[in-house]
């Protein structure tokens, strides 16, 4: 598909992209374009009014071989020589020694144009484009589409991509959690809770270190005010025990991403757990979300199918 012919097809036709459509399209931050454009002359040919920047066809196209090569580890005033000097092609990216071993593409599929921009500054180790993604996402998309659409498809096309080919691409799925789970905790809140309303106690079984989702949910729920612990990796069985008992929550959430870890017996442990006065005493709903629970749900806990199924489901308790 190709995603740049459709995009300058929606623009008028004396004019092209704006430069924060260009950064979505190619996961570069527009800071970055802005630079490249005043230092080493990679901009626009012409420009509307005669101030704001219009990228066309063939812009996008240069800007396209200077990030292949910047991808390959090439400095960027040495990138944008080449580039002007028209002695790289369409697909040729000299690597130097040094060059990153993951500079190819994400198999994102046919995905949103965010995906695409959003992989290819994580191929790039872009930080300061994966900030403006994200946070472009969440304000035009909201959660939990901005994670069911865009973050989700990215994160697993990293993973699909580092599974096959050893331990390359970890540096970028690294990068990519690390900015992922910021822009989640940067979510705020968009009302206090009610009160009384029982929390919802968020947590990784054991031996499950895959935090991500619960991170999203956490992000959903306290944005609609609902209360919320998040207790990420890893909670060992008798911390989770202890944890339910100290808080009392309305619902807890157990996450495994694998079969190995989802673990019924520790569901029964905690869906055994009471608290209150006597006659009065009362248990957590317990929830088990994640592909490792797949095809074996616990007697006595309701499974979450994602995350506008969890969202919907702990705000009724």
């Amino acid at each position: 598909m190709d995603l740049t012919g459709n995009l300058l097809e929606e623009t008028p036709a004396d004019g092209g992209l704006t430069t924060g459509a260009v950064a979505r399209l190619l996961g570069v931050a527009p800071t970055t374009l802005r630079s490249w454009d005043r230092r080493y002359g990679i901009g626009p040919a012409a420009r509307q009014d005669g101030r704001h920047r219009r990228w066309t066809g063939a812009d996008i196209a240069a800007l396209r071989q200077m990030c292949a090569l910047t991808s390959s580890g090439l400095p960027p005033a040495e990138a944008a020589r080449t580039v002007l000097a028209g002695t790289a092609g369409p697909a040729e990216a000299p690597r130097p020694p040094h060059a990153s071993r993951a500079s190819g593409p994400l198999p994102v599929g046919r995905a949103r144009q965010e995906c695409r921009g959003l992989a290819r500054a994580a191929v790039r180790l872009d930080a300061p484009a994966l900030d403006e993604l994200l946070t472009a996402v969440l304000d035009r998309y909201g959660l939990p589409a901005a994670w069911d659409e865009v973050m989700m498809p990215v994160l697993h096309a990293v993973g699909r991509k580092w599974e096959t080919a050893g331990e390359r691409y970890i540096e970028v799925e690294h990068l990519l959690s690390w900015h992922v789970s910021g822009a989640l905790r940067g979510v705020a809140a968009g009302r206090a809770p009610a009160p009384g309303a029982g929390a919802a106690l968020l947590a990784c079984v054991p031996g499950e270190t895959h935090t991500l989702a619960l991170e999203a949910l956490a992000a959903t729920l306290t944005q609609q005010g609902l209360p919320v612990r998040m207790f990420g990796a890893a909670v060992p069985a008798g911390a989770l025990e202890d944890a339910v008992r100290r808080t009392g929550p309305g619902a807890v959430v157990l996450w495994a991403q694998s079969r190995r870890t989802a673990s019924p017996a520790l569901v029964a442990r905690l869906d055994a757990i009471e608290w209150g006065v006597r006659g009065a005493r009362r248990r957590p709903v317990v929830c088990v979300a994640g592909p490792g629970w797949a095809g074996r749900q616990p007697p006595g806990a309701r499974h979450l199918s994602g995350l506008a199924d969890a969202v919907g489901a702990l705000g009724t308790l």
